[in-house]
């Protein structure tokens, strides 16, 4: 991991120096390093327990036997990964909101031998399943290093070296599992020095679970470049907004819905964020409305939303407007292409394929059939978009773009006509079969926030569930009204719905595919 030597280096320079803190316990650098010491000497040990019945790792690795950390502790997670950094191990994070089917699978599809989750449904479901491996719950594995002889001090590993497992988001699927190499996140560490503004002494806090990417990338961010990260479970925008103060925290990497949080904090209470700089936060677009309520609240505080993929690493960021238009890093190429491979022309839309020094080599064999790289090293997720001037705008997945009527239409382009529209919540925009244009675009809207918080839906959950399906002409003419004044013809939606809300990822990013079946059974009702 290419955070091994910055924590050598900054455990002998500044011993005492802050690396990680979470809810109530913290680790200096020097600390960390003592603390890696017996975490691997845990691990290694469980793996030597399952003895022949072991799990084979998946062959990707190479041989290494992977650990993976299930719990909702930010801290002992980014601590654990932290700690096996500088040995022979690979790593993994599971989201323990995952279904526990799902997460089954996964260790099975990978090999991973060794589990740390305080789910004992998990633990029963890998034994029905026959599964050799170790699972242990948190508390049993602290118990274990308070008394482990420490092993061997950690070290710098070689370059092709396998050292963490991750997964895609799931947006559209179940997350497909891929490797990276230490070579290869030195890359991606590179380019996120270069333009996030990690640093040394830089205080950060990233509240979240380190199964986000955004997360785990800003903790090796700050290991990486001797800084210190602050982690959190919870997103209460009061608790966050008294650990900025009381830790002096200059930069916050989060996901939209913490900078929203931050935002609502400082109103009440600027002076609380008065030693905040800066704010990271990831995604393809952010809304001009969060970036003005951050502006008002925070006017001195800058704000940069990053584009980027796991499996491919960061691409570029926008830091101005709705973040529609992406700035490419230096050294990173990007290219739009057609289906057949062929470069398509300024404006055109098309499959974005990227050239990156990060990049993974594939996905596990075990876990997806899909191609990342094509046959000349360049990679793609499937992102559609078009390249004007220059600059990236991103809209969306293969299945984020209709053709109706001869025309491509950007399915976020016509969810962003309708940010921040009263009376609506989120909007998905969906394509529907049509027998003569090919598809229609429709939209779905959620109820508004407000509505699921009034004195009528709160005490009765079958009124909520009538109030936000009902059928209603002036929300529909208010949608029309608003399409027409920002869309094109064809972006119009043709069909409008309301839902009570949208199907979400884990992570709360707004499955499209299931929104679509939404329709078709009925929980979505036309209005």
């Amino acid at each position: 991991m290419p955070i091994t030597a910055s924590i050598l280096e900054t455990a002998a320079a500044h011993p005492e120096r802050l690396a990680l803190a979470g809810d109530g316990e913290a680790l200096g650098y020097a600390a960390l390093v003592e603390d890696s010491r017996r975490v691997f000497a845990v691990v290694d040990a469980l793996h030597a327990e399952s003895g022949e019945r072991a799990p084979r790792p998946a062959a990707e690795t190479r041989g290494i036997p992977i650990t993976a950390v299930s719990v909702r502790s930010a801290f002992h997670t980014a601590r654990i990964l932290a700690g096996l950094s500088g040995y022979r191990a690979v790593s993994a994070t599971l989201d323990p909101r995952w279904p526990l089917q799902h997460r089954v699978r996964v260790v099975l599809a990978t090999g991973i031998g060794v589990v740390i989750a305080d789910d004992p449904a998990l633990a029963d479901a890998l034994a029905a399943a026959g599964w050799g491996g170790r699972i242990l719950g948190l508390d049993e594995f602290r118990a274990r290093e308070r008394t482990a002889v420490p092993a061997a001090p950690p070290c710098v590993r070689a370059p092709d070296e396998a050292f963490l497992l991750l997964f895609s988001s799931g947006t559209t699927s179940d997350p497909k599992a891929f490797l990276k190499t230490r070579a290869q996140y030195r890359a991606n560490l590179a380019v996120s020095s270069a333009h996030l503004e990690p640093g040394p002494g830089v205080v950060t806090l990233a509240p979240g679970p380190v199964s986000y990417s955004l997360t785990l990338y800003a903790v090796i961010e700050c290991l990486g470049t001797g800084g210190a990260a602050h982690l959190a479970d919870a997103f209460s925008p009061f608790a966050l907004a008294a650990r900025i103060a009381e830790a002096g925290v200059s930069r916050v990497v989060a996901v939209p819905a913490v900078v929203q949080a931050i935002a609502d904090a400082a109103r009440r209470d600027p002076a609380a964020c008065a030693t905040l700089d800066l704010v990271v936060t990831g995604g393809a677009h952010l809304s001009a409305a969060l970036r003005d309520a951050l502006a008002q609240a925070l006017p001195a505080v800058r704000l940069i939303s990053y584009y980027g993929a796991a499996e491919i690493g960061f691409i570029g960021d926008s830091r101005g407007g709705d973040g529609s238009r992406i700035a490419v890093y230096p050294g990173i190429g990007a290219a739009i292409r057609d289906a057949a491979g062929a470069a398509l022309p300024d404006g055109e839309i098309g499959t974005l394929w990227i050239s990156a020094d990060a990049c993974s080599d594939g996905y596990l064999a075990g876990t997806s059939p899909t191609q990342l790289r094509g046959p000349d090293g360049w990679a793609s997720v499937g992102d559609q978009g078009r390249l004007i001037g220059g600059e990236l705008e991103l809209l969306g997945r293969a299945g984020d773009i209709a053709v109706t009527g001869g025309h491509k239409v950007a399915l976020p382009e016509v969810e962003r006509a309708f940010a921040g529209m009263p009376g609506i919540g989120e909007a998905c925009a969906v394509a529907l079969p049509h027998a003569r244009l090919g598809s229609v675009v429709a939209l779905v809207v959620e109820e508004a926030p407000d509505a699921a918080s009034s004195p009528s839906t709160r005490t009765d959950p079958s009124t909520r569930a009538d109030h936000s399906t009902r059928a209603d002409p002036s929300i529909r003419a208010a949608l029309a009204a608003r399409a027409a004044e920002r869309l094109a013809p064809q972006f119009v939606p043709r069909r409008w719905y309301r839902i009570a809300r949208l199907p979400r990822t884990v992570g709360g990013k707004i499955r499209r595919g299931e929104t679509a079946e939404a329709i078709a059974d009925g929980r979505a009702v036309r209005l």
